[in-house]
């Protein structure tokens, strides 16, 4: 004998039928493609009191309303939930916090601060740093991670009373140029300082580099995204368009501990 399957219902809900709080009633006329149960949550958030909630990060946020830790920040990235008019971090009542950025303070505190791209060049500019003293302190940018942590600089600046310069050197390619200036753009709407380019790191990347460039598929960036490197942009478009990049591990320990200048 047969039994009769189980009906399943392909209706969506009618986000229209439901009283929605003042937070959520643009969902009345919005199309987010969010699944309703996350809906239900965010709207049970708001009826315990959550407009009155502390400002926390968002994963503690995300954990409150979700029991996920990622869901809001994926939410926050993917969805249609957020924007003028709908949600913001801070009707939630929560915050981004960046990812502190690992830093090595220089005997020298009167000088810039340097970010550099990847692991192997901070030691070895460290290492450096400690002899020249060049630096107020160097910091390890953690490749993309700069782009999102750069208003931790705020927090290194109280280290030593005050605003610094911050200069940056990384891989010439485009994503090692993206970066420092997406950061610039985010620290200076935070009230930070610009980001701009280690030019002596730069002209010795080149130098070193010449000849000794890495196959590279892609498109190269625009000029103006080159122009961030000033004296060095026409000789990096030159690299790009022979679809080649260079590490910045090229300015490695064995080459800088013999160097005298560093402008």
């Amino acid at each position: 004998m047969l039994l009769p399957r189980e009906s399943v219902s392909n209706e969506k809900p009618d986000l229209r039928a439901i009283p929605w709080c003042p937070e959520l009633r643009f969902l009345a006329s919005t199309r987010v493609f969010v699944p309703l149960a996350d809906l239900l949550k965010l709207q049970e958030f708001f009826a315990r009191g959550g407009r009155e909630r502390p400002l926390v990060p968002i994963k503690e946020r995300s954990l409150d309303i979700f029991g996920d830790e990622k869901r809001l920040d994926q939410l926050a990235r993917s969805s249609a939930l957020f924007g003028d008019g709908r949600l913001t971090p801070d009707t939630l009542r929560c915050f981004i916090a960046p990812e502190p950025l690992p830093w090595m303070a220089g005997p020298e505190t009167s000088g810039p601060l340097l970010v550099v791209e990847n692991a192997a060049t901070w030691h070895s500019y460290c290492r450096w740093n400690a002899e020249r003293k060049l630096f107020s302190a160097v910091v390890y940018g953690c490749g993309n991670r700069f782009m999102d942590s750069a208003t931790y600089l705020a927090d290194i600046f109280k280290s030593f009373g005050g605003p610094r310069r911050v200069l940056y050197f990384g891989d010439l390619d485009p994503q090692g140029l993206l970066i420092p200036q997406e950061a610039s753009t985010r620290a200076q709407a935070a009230g930070l300082s610009a980001v701009d380019p280690h030019l002596w790191s730069y002209r010795q990347l080149l130098m070193v580099g010449n000849g000794r460039g890495q196959p590279w598929e892609g498109e190269p960036p625009s000029s103006t995204q080159c122009n961030w490197l000033g004296e060095c942009a026409e000789p990096v478009q030159q690299l790009f368009a022979a679809r080649q990049r260079l590490p910045q591990e090229h300015v490695g320990w064995e080459f800088l501990q013999v160097q005298t200048g560093s402008e």
